[in-house]
């Protein structure tokens, strides 16, 4: 019998339905809603169905290695519903000490542009210090974050540092920013979401010349003792990923303050949420609509109750 404190099986439900008041003529959306393979995680089944009709679905790779379905609908419809349905296997990820990792400055450095050959990893990480849609390089953010890397500090302890407080600092405020707020706004007002939490953790990494990427997924939440878990009641997550010598990339959460273990499962990463965004597309026709978004985690065996939400 495997050790349940180092392996746990999930099953994830992930429903997105859409209302439009006019008729769609004709959509396409990416989907980035297919658990990623890694050495810690295996996905043993993954299944997308569309209600009330059906489109033509692709499986595809996007350009930062994350599995994705293309979706065209060439039927007209004023409803459309995707459930996506995972069962993931996670395993305890590789250890690693904060202390034992290279001084900050001397990774700034090895991100740094160089006429000398790079290694694989590097030409990588160098791929995720610049700014990008959702992440800004500012003096603000490097100014906040400066006290957390002392000079010859360990990039992990630094790290550490930076998510905790990220985590002391920000209230966690659902409904008080949406996708576009920006990351300026969320550090002066100190409020959003696991979305903002990892934006702004991110975008005062790479504003000291460091190397992040921001990590879509799910987080195993558990309900109060004694009650059942509610279906449709969880929500998709975010954290940070830091390039951290000699462990390479290692996972942080800035919303909860730890680091990211058997209780997060990985959908993919890129530079911020545009480019692991669960759905996104473009339409001809539709008008105004309503999106409503129903996620279940469960750890297989346990008591789930039905539960609507919207």
């Amino acid at each position: 019998m495997t050790d349940p404190a180092v392996l746990r099986r999930y099953r994830v439900e992930h429903s997105t339905r859409y209302e439009y008041v006019a008729t769609v003529m004709h959509g396409h959306h990416l989907l980035h809603l297919s658990p990623r393979q890694q050495q810690w995680q295996r996905a043993m089944q993954h299944d997308i169905d569309l209600h009330p009709i059906t489109g033509l679905l692709r499986p595809d790779t996007d350009a930062f290695g994350n599995p994705v379905h293309r979706l065209e609908m060439e039927s007209p419809h004023q409803q459309l519903i995707i459930n996506a349905s995972s069962e993931v296997l996670v395993s305890v990820r590789p250890e690693w000490q904060a202390d034992s990792t290279m001084e900050w400055e001397q990774v700034c450095k090895r991100l740094c542009y160089r006429h000398q050959s790079r290694t694989t990893e590097e030409l990588e990480a160098i791929s995720y210090r610049a700014e990008s849609p959702h992440v800004r390089v500012k003096n603000a953010f490097a100014d906040f974050a400066t006290a957390c890397f002392p000079v010859g500090c360990p990039i992990l302890v630094g790290a550490q540092t930076l998510m905790s407080k990220i985590y002391r600092e920000l209230a966690y405020a659902p409904g008080e920013t949406q996708v576009n707020t920006s990351v300026l706004s969320v550090l002066e007002s100190r409020r959003g979401v696991c979305q903002d939490f990892a934006h702004l953790m991110i975008a005062c990494l790479r504003s000291l010349g460091l190397s992040a990427r921001y990590v879509s997924g799910y987080l195993r939440t558990r309900p109060p003792e004694g009650e059942a878990a509610l279906v449709g009641v969880d929500a998709s997550h975010a954290w940070v990923s830091v390039y951290a010598p000699p462990y390479g990339w290692v996972d942080l959460d800035p919303t909860n303050d730890l680091r990211v273990g058997l209780e997060h499962i990985t959908l993919g990463w890129g530079r911020d949420f545009s480019d692991v965004s669960p759905i996104r597309g473009v339409i001809v026709g539709g008008g105004e609509h309503q999106v409503t978004v129903a996620v279940t985690v469960t750890e297989l065996n346990d008591r789930v109750v039905d539960s609507s939400t919207s």
